[in-house]
C-alpha cells in the first residue's frame, strides 16, 4: 500500500465561495444535522475520527468559513475499487462531506419531488430493491401478469460519470436553485475540480487496471463528476432528469425505469422499442451523453430482465447468477474475522429476491464448511464463539 500526494497545476472553474451577504446562510443547527447525517456511514474513517477529536471547534470553524465566504473544498483521496470492476473513487475530506450533506438537506428534497417516480438510486426509499420491485410490477402490467408476450429495451450510458458535462449540469441547477447563497455553494461544489489537489492511496498498479477513458484524471476540466460523493450522486440524478422527462412526456413511454445510468423500457412491439431507441439516441447529445452500444439490448421479456442485480422472470425474481458465484467465492476465501459480516451481507442481498431459498442454501453450505452455524431461516450466521477462537 502507498499514499502519494498530488497537487496539480490544473485550474478549477469554481466561482467565489458563498457568504452571508449574498443571501440567507444556513443555521448552525443545520450544519450540526448535516454532520450527524454524514457520520452515519463514515464515522470510523480516519478523516472522520480526526474531525471528531475537536468536534465543536471544527464545526464552529467550518460554519464561520461558510457564512463569511472563506470556505474552500480541501484535498480529495483517490483510490481504486476492483469489484465488480476496477474504477476510480474520489473521496472528499470529511468536512467537505458535511458541506455536501448540508447542501443536499436544503435543496435535495424539493428538487427530488420534481423527479418521476421511476427515477431511482441515491433517493431515500428508492434503492435497488425499490427499482427491482417497480420493474417487476411494470412487467406484470405490460404482459398482463405474464399472459401476453412483450419485449424490453435495456440501455446504458457510455462512461457516465466521467463524461457528465458540468456546463450543462450548471445550467440545469441554475434553473432549480434560486436562493443566492445556496446557488453560490452549489456552484462551488459542482465546479470544484478534485484533480487540483488530491492524494492517491492504495497500490499504484490498480490505477493501471482502470481503462484510460474511464479515469477522471484523463478528462478535460469541464467533464466528469467524482464517483464517491453524495453531491455527485445527487447531481447525476438532476443531469438525467431531462432524459426521464423526455421519455415520459415526449415519447409517452408508459413502462420506463432508470437506476443511475441504466434504464429499461417495455412494450409488446419490438419495432416501437427500436423507434424509441433512435429518439433517445438523438436526444442524448443535448446533454453531452451517448448510449453504450455494447450494452444496448432488445429481448423478449420472457427470457428474463437483468436489472440492478435482479433477474425478473415469469413468476419469480432472483439474484443474478454472477452475484451468487461471487458470494460463494468471497465466503470461501474470507478471513475469519470478516466471514460473519461478508456472509450476512450476502444473506441480506439474497433475501431481497422473491425466490432465493436455493441460493441461500448454497451460501449456507459454504458457511457450514467453514465451521460456522446458520439459523433455520438461512438468513444469518453468527460470530465465532470465544472457545472456538481460542482453539483457532
Amino acid at each position: 500500500m502507498m499514499a502519494t500526494r498530488t497537487t496539480s497545476t490544473r485550474t478549477t472553474s469554481s466561482g467565489p465561495a458563498p457568504s452571508a451577504t449574498t443571501g440567507e446562510a444556513p443555521t448552525f443547527e443545520a450544519l450540526v444535522q448535516a454532520y450527524f447525517d454524514c457520520r452515519r456511514t463514515k464515522r470510523n474513517t480516519a478523516s472522520a475520527l480526526a474531525f471528531e477529536e475537536r468536534l465543536e471547534r471544527n464545526l464552529v470553524d467550518l460554519y464561520d468559513e461558510l457564512v463569511t465566504g472563506e470556505y474552500r473544498p480541501g484535498r480529495s483521496v483517490c483510490f481504486v475499487v476492483t469489484r465488480p470492476k476496477p474504477r476510480e473513487i474520489w473521496a472528499a475530506e470529511f468536512r467537505d462531506r458535511i458541506v455536501h450533506h448540508l447542501l443536499y438537506n436544503h435543496v435535495g428534497p424539493r428538487i427530488e419531488r420534481k423527479f418521476i417516480a421511476d427515477s431511482c438510486a441515491c433517493i431515500p426509499g428508492r434503492g435497488t430493491l425499490y427499482a427491482a420491485k417497480r420493474l417487476e410490477g411494470k412487467i406484470r402490467s405490460a404482459t398482463q401478469n405474464w399472459m401476453k408476450p412483450g419485449h424490453y429495451l435495456k440501455c446504458d450510458l457510455a462512461n457516465f460519470f466521467v463524461s457528465i458535462d458540468k456546463r450543462v449540469l450548471r445550467w440545469q441547477l441554475a434553473n432549480l436553485i434560486t436562493e443566492p447563497w445556496w446557488w453560490d455553494l452549489t456552484d462551488l461544489v459542482l465546479m470544484h475540480d478534485p484533480r487540483s489537489d488530491y492524494e492517491v492511496r492504495g497500490p499504484r498498479h490498480l490505477l493501471r487496471q482502470v481503462p484510460s477513458h474511464k479515469r477522471l484524471t484523463n478528462q478535460p476540466s469541464h467533464l466528469g463528476l467524482p464517483i464517491g460523493n453524495l453531491s455527485s450522486q445527487f447531481f447525476a440524478n438532476i443531469y438525467l432528469n431531462d432524459l426521464d422527462q423526455f421519455v415520459k412526456h415526449r415519447l409517452h413511454v408508459r413502462h420506463y425505469i432508470r437506476y443511475v445510468d441504466d434504464f429499461v423500457l417495455l412494450h409488446r412491439d419490438p419495432d416501437t422499442l427500436n423507434w424509441w431507441h433512435d429518439r433517445i439516441e438523438a436526444f442524448l447529445p443535448r446533454l453531452g451523453a451517448q448510449l453504450n452500444p455494447r450494452k444496448t439490448v432488445i429481448q423478449p421479456i420472457a427470457r428474463g430482465v437483468d436489472f440492478v442485480g435482479h433477474v425478473i422472470k415469469p413468476w419469480r425474481r432472483t439474484i443474478r447468477r454472477r452475484t451468487m458465484q461471487d458470494a460463494i467465492k468471497r465466503v470461501t476465501a474470507a478471513p475469519e474475522d470478516e466471514l460473519r459480516d461478508t456472509a450476512n451481507s450476502y444473506f441480506g442481498l439474497l433475501g431481497q429476491a422473491s425466490h432465493s431459498h436455493a441460493d441461500r442454501a448454497k451460501l449456507a453450505r459454504a458457511i457450514l464448511r467453514r465451521g460456522r452455524s446458520v439459523n433455520a431461516d438461512l438468513s444469518k450466521t453468527y460470530r465465532t464463539s470465544a472457545r472456538h477462537s481460542n482453539k483457532a
